[in-house]
């Protein structure tokens, strides 16, 4: 991470509250994103770890506050064209993000948005499929791949963009030890910053650098966390916690 180089994407006093909620789930957020930061986002179900990535690509409007990529605020759906063409997400299922009959239409989506000829966005899709180890899927319909095999080609789909940062909910949920290692290894050769919102903490101690959780609306640094596997028998077993030495 080079913290001298103005951040990629700010967020500034953002706050943001489903209709009818008695609390904001973000809450005067702050957050600096930078070039080559890898961070692992985690803490327990609707903490507001996916608003915060949908509020980042202009999915949710914020009730106040300002987004800032590169510098410049973000206020019309034209700014946020600019975010989603450097920025990819992966959303937490991938049935939401597939819908091209085959994969090579599929993977080929983005690129041709992007303005690439019909034979260049084809050649960026395939180049992308072979680095995911997706050869041969070109022809396979979406609607018939297993739940790791669609994952990846939602993470080809996106990877086909060469964004400047990825964004990924939940990118592990529900695979195979397998494929979950294959995640592994792809995103660790990839130079890209990463936001990966994550309940593996395993995953994240692998492929991100800095970890940080939403309390109260607001993103707190975990400073020194070191990430283990143990077995639990107690109520706390499934939420980020602490033991005492």
């Amino acid at each position: 991470m080079d913290v001298s180089a103005p951040p990629l994407l700010e967020l500034r006093q953002i706050t943001f509250a489903y209709a009818g909620a008695a609390r904001p789930v973000l809450d005067g957020m702050e957050f600096q994103f930078r070039p080559g930061d890898r961070m692992g986002l985690y803490g327990p179900n609707g903490s507001g770890k996916t608003t915060m990535l949908h509020v980042i690509m202009g999915l949710l409007k914020p009730t106040s506050g300002d987004i800032l990529f590169s510098g410049a605020p973000c206020r019309t759906e034209k700014d946020f064209e600019h975010v989603r063409r450097s920025i990819g997400l992966l959303l937490q299922n991938a049935d939401d993000q597939l819908f091209n009959p085959t994969v090579l239409d599929d993977v080929a989506f983005g690129p041709l948005n992007l303005g690439l000829s019909t034979d260049d966005a084809r050649n960026r899709a395939m180049e992308t499929m072979a680095f995911l180890g997706l050869s041969g899927f070109e022809d396979r319909l979406t609607h018939r791949l297993s739940g790791g095999e669609k994952k990846l080609v939602s993470l080809a789909g996106v990877l086909a963009m060469q964004p400047k940062a990825l964004l990924l909910d939940e990118p592990t949920n529900g695979l195979d030890p397998e494929t979950r290692d294959r995640i592994i290894a792809i995103l660790n050769n990839l130079d890209t910053s990463l936001i990966v919102i994550s309940h593996d903490w395993d995953f994240l101690d692998q492929t991100t650098r800095t970890f940080l959780t939403i309390e109260h609306g607001r993103l707190l640094r975990e400073e020194g966390h070191v990430f283990h596997s143990h077995l639990h028998s107690h109520r706390l077993g499934d939420h980020p916690h602490r033991h005492q030495p």
